[in-house]
This record gives structure tokens, C-alpha cells and sequence, in this order.
């Protein structure tokens, strides 16, 4: 019964009063509860409607149909999370090789702080900007050059860290299926062909997970995913505790260097606590390969260093500038950036508010950012100059056949598998909306563009040679563009409650500045590098 309904029962009432003559103090006194309990029905039905109506008034400040988020607060926090933390966490140590402790440390910091200012921007720009949609807010900035721009970073920068994840798949899952099934060599099997592999891994838990409606149902393998990485990293911590320094590989690479490649003799296989070594003796250090195995892993590795060599292999570097000092921020720039996932997390996060969006954002960045301080100081700690771009591939010189090891990777694989459904969804829905804006959902539609999306980076994996390439220039590139010029460019033009010269406004145009001033410097340091040291040349890293 609505409020007008209300009002004309109580005035129908007093109208029959008004008539019957024969209204006794008893019919008083029942007209007196009777009218008590309309106007707490009344009340109740004011503060309904009321609520109702600020509800949907609150909804269309985005100009968009409404409908109710129904992701929890946690759930938001573990998709974005998710989102934030994929295979750039097996790169920071690389990173931090190149840059020294310290500078990495302030790096990171800065990275993300400004993300959490960009997040920021993106908010307060779906509100002013009345849209829930990237590409939506880039059309009303800038028209169609603002939405395809908006397309464009979001489908490079997804794609992207789609391939990276995939790349993983592909050199991980073999090597972890060889080392379970104890085989010493690639025996050529079909499985341990790392492009069937992805494919498989493709088609059999990634496309059935993309095919979900709704964003939100994947915060349950989000948590899934994100338990694996806390497991990864408390196994990194435990064999940073274990294993000796200088490691045998350490002097392996410093004797190839003055070597050809085809007399490098080295394989060194540590096995729990016994190790075994095979090396050139005019080249390399001595190693006991009759060692016992019940021996600890600091007396079965028995080498004689030079003190020298023994001084510099060990020692951490806390300021470092070299040609791969070029990749450190846009690693940490792609390692940080969650953007395309912000704003469909937002539109399905429950009873959702601007306030509430920016705790999910602060909580899963500031998570994020303890992960990759650990992770990458322990790595760096554990090979010091000589870890690898890819983490993972840095073990697998010192451990083969580790139990606790292929645990660690193949926890790694499912983290990263479970992390691609969640920026397929961004890419999807660009699509949609350039494509088929306005159109009903359609099943069929939305299966095929997943499909379609999963069989191009599949392409990819196959033919892009190097999973730094992918990390350094899209990070540069697309990433760049979605944390610093695109939410600074589109505040600037939707926001028109503020003045062009208010602190706001002002900060928001450093941050433009900056961002197009780190894309152009990034840009031009890896071409650079990328001359003097082309991908996948032995002077690479």
C-alpha cells in the first residue's frame, strides 16, 4: 500500500465518522488505536519509499539501467587482488637486481601510491562522468578518439598480461609433468609439448571459467589463486634460510662468460639435502660429487671460492643503474596495475559506494605491495646478480627434482591460470561496447568472444619469444596509459564541479605531465636497449 492509498483510507475514515450519528466513546477510543497504528504504517511506508527512491537516485548519477551488486566486500578485495597479483611478482627480483635495494624499495612505493591516486581519479570520474564503463567515459571526455583510446589500453595491457600468464603454462607445466613422471629428458611425448599444453590448459579450465556472467563469481577461485601465491612466497622465505651462498651455478656463469657455450659442462642438481655436480675443473670451482646424501646441504656443496669472487657474489646492492635498470619501473608499473578490472568490480560490489570501492582498492594494493617486497627481496637475497627475468627458471638451475620445488610451481601455474578469466572479462566487455553497444545479452555472443580472445594469445604465446618483452613494453605502453594518462585526462574534462585551478584539478595535471614523460622516457630507454642488446641475444638478460 503506497502513501497515497494510505492518506485515502484515513480520509474515508473520517468521512464514515463524520456520518454515524450513533459514534459512541467506545468507537472513540477504537478510532484512536486504529489511527495510532495508520500513522505508524504510514511512517514505515514514508521510510520505505524514501530509501527506494535515494537508493535509485543514488544509481542514476551513472546514467546507466541499475541493477544490484552481489559481491561482498571480500570477494572484491580477492578479484582485485587477483587482478593486481599475476606472473609480475616472478619479475621483481629480476628488478630489483638492477636497481639495488633501496631504489627498488622507493620505486615501488611511489608505484604504488600513484596507483592508489589513480584509482582514485577513475572513481571520482564515474560519478562526475555518470558511467561505469571505461570506454562510455572516454566517449564523453573525448568523444571517439577518448573510447578507442580506452579500448585500445585495456585490450593491449589485458592481452598482454593474458600472454604472460600463458607463457608460464607453457615452459612451467611440461617441466613440472617431466619432473613427476622422474623422466631425465624430453621424451617428446605430446604433453610435454608446451604449446599442446596451453592449449589444453586453455580450453579445459580457462574458457569454461570466462564463460561465467558475472565477474563475481570468480572471487572464490581468486581466493584459491591467491592462497597459492602466499604459499609460493613462504617457500621462497624457507629457501632463502637453506640454501648456501655462493651457489655452485654463480661461478658457472662467470666461467661462461670466457667461454663458448658448447663447453659449458655445468648441471648442478641439489636434491633435498645431497647435491650433485657435474663441472669443468680448469673452469670451475671444485665439487664433491661423492658427497653423502644424508650429509647437510652446506656440507654436501663443498667448493673452494675465491674470497674475491666469494665477497661480490654475496654482498647485496643497494643503488644500481645499468641498461636493464630500463624494465625495473614498467615491471612495477605492470606488476601494479588493476584498472580495467576497478570498475566492473565496482558495478557488481554489493550495497557498492565510492567510499567503499577506493577501501577495496587501498586494502588489495596495500596486500599486494607487502607481497612484493618479500618476494622480491627474498629472491634477490637467494641469487643476488644472478637471478633470472622469470624467477621459476633461476630454481630449476639449482633444483630439479625438489618435491617442495615442483609444489611451489605447480602452485604458481594455478594461481596464474585462475588469474586469466579475470582480465578476459575487461576485454570482453570493451568489445561488447564498442561493437555491440545496446544489443541483449546474448550466450552465444558471449561465448564466442572468449573463445576468440584465448585463441589470439594462444597465437601469441607461441610466437613472441621472450616473456620479458611482453613485461617491458606493454608496461611502458598500455599500462602507463590506463594508471597515469588516461584517468588524469578524462578528471580533468568530466569532473566540472571543481575549478581548472583548484589543488585538485592542479595535481591531477602533474600526474598527466608525469605520465606521459614516463611512457616516452620508458619507451625510449628499452628500444634503446633492445639495439645494443636485440631479444633473445646471449647479451640479454
Amino acid at each position: 500500500m503506497d502513501r497515497m492509498e494510505l492518506k485515502k483510507v484515513s480520509t474515508e475514515a473520517d468521512d464514515e465518522s463524520s456520518v454515524d450519528d450513533s459514534f459512541t466513546p467506545m468507537d472513540s477510543e477504537k478510532a484512536t488505536i486504529n489511527s495510532q497504528l495508520l500513522d505508524e504504517d504510514d511512517a514505515e511506508s514514508q521510510k520505505f519509499l524514501t530509501n527506494g527512491m535515494m537508493k535509485k537516485k543514488k544509481y542514476e548519477e551513472y546514467d546507466e539501467e541499475y541493477h544490484p551488486g552481489h559481491a561482498s566486500f571480500g570477494m572484491s578485495v580477492f578479484n582485485l587482488s587477483n587482478a593486481i597479483m599475476g606472473s609480475g611478482i616472478l619479475g621483481l627480483s629480476f628488478a630489483m637486481a638492477n636497481t639495488g635495494i633501496i631504489l627498488f624499495v622507493i620505486l615501488l612505493l611511489g608505484v604504488a601510491i600513484l596507483s592508489l591516486y589513480s584509482v582514485h581519479l577513475l572513481l571520482v570520474t564515474a560519478k562526475e562522468g555518470g558511467s561505469l564503463i571505461y570506454e562510455r567515459l572516454g566517449e564523453r571526455a573525448f568523444g571517439w578518439p577518448g573510447k578507442m583510446a580506452a579500448f585500445g589500453s585495456i585490450t593491449l595491457q589485458n592481452i598482454g598480461a593474458m600472454s604472460s600468464y600463458l607463457f608460464i603454462v607453457k615452459y612451467e607445466l611440461p617441466e613440472v609433468i617431466r619432473a613427476f613422471l622422474g623422466l631425465e629428458e624430453n621424451s617428446g611425448e605430446w604433453y610435454l609439448n608446451g604449446n599442446y599444453v596451453v592449449v589444453l590448459v586453455s580450453v579445459g579450465i580457462i574458457l569454461p571459467l570466462s564463460l561465467l556472467k558475472n565477474l563475481g563469481y570468480l572471487g572464490y577461485t581468486s581466493g584459491f589463486s591467491l592462497s597459492c601465491m602466499v604459499f609460493f612466497l613462504g617457500v621462497l622465505i624457507y629457501k632463502k634460510t637453506i640454501l648456501p651462498c655462493p651457489l655452485p651455478f654463480f661461478y658457472q656463469h662467470e666461467s661462461n662468460m670466457s667461454m663458448n657455450g658448447s663447453d659449458a659442462l655445468g648441471l648442478y642438481v641439489l636434491q633435498n639435502a645431497s647435491a650433485l655436480a657435474y663441472v669443468s675443473e680448469a673452469n670451475g670451482p671444485h665439487l664433491d660429487a661423492h658427497a653423502p646424501a644424508h650429509d647437510s646441504l652446506h656440507s654436501a656443496v663443498q667448493f673452494t671460492p675465491r674470497p674475491e669472487d666469494h665477497e661480490d657474489m654475496c654482498t647485496p646492492k643497494y643503488f644500481v643503474f645499468n641498461s636493464q635498470t630500463a624494465y625495473t619501473i614498467p615491471i612495477l608499473a605492470f606488476a601494479f596495475v588493476c584498472h580495467p578490472e576497478v570498475l566492473p568490480i565496482y558495478s557488481e560490489l554489493k550495497d557498492r559506494s565510492r567510499k567503499k570501492m577506493q577501501n577495496v582498492s587501498n586494502l588489495s594494493i596495500l596486500a599486494m605491495l607487502v607481497m612484493y617486497l618479500l618476494s622480491a627481496l627474498f629472491g634477490y637475497l637467494t641469487f643476488y646478480d644472478h637471478v633470472e627475468a622469470e624467477l621459476l627458471h633461476t630454481f630449476t638451475k639449482v633444483y630439479k627434482f625438489d618435491t617442495m620445488l615442483l609444489l611451489v610451481r605447480l602452485a604458481v601455474l594455478t594461481a596464474v591460470t585462475l588469474t586469466v578469466p579475470i582480465v578476459l572479462f575487461p576485454i570482453r566487455s570493451s568489445v561488447i561496447t564498442l561493437c555491440f553497444a545496446g544489443k541483449e545479452f546474448s550466450w552465444i555472443r558471449h561465448i564466442l568472444i572468449a573463445a576468440a580472445i584465448l585463441a589470439f594469445n594462444n597465437f601469441l604465446v607461441i610466437f613472441v619469444p621472450t616473456i620479458r618483452d611482453i613485461f617491458g613494453f606493454i608496461g611502458s605502453s598500455a599500462a602507463t596509459m590506463l594508471i597515469f594518462i588516461l584517468p588524469a585526462a578524462f578528471y580533468l574534462r568530466l569532473v566540472k564541479s571543481l575549478p581548472f585551478r583548484s589543488p585538485q584539478k592542479i595535481s591531477a595535471t602533474i600526474f598527466l605531465v608525469v605520465g606521459i614523460f614516463f611512457m616516452i622516457s620508458s619507451l625510449s630507454l628499452i628500444v634503446m636497449d633492445w639495439i645494443h642488446n636485440p631479444p633473445g641475444s646471449k647479451g640479454a638478460h
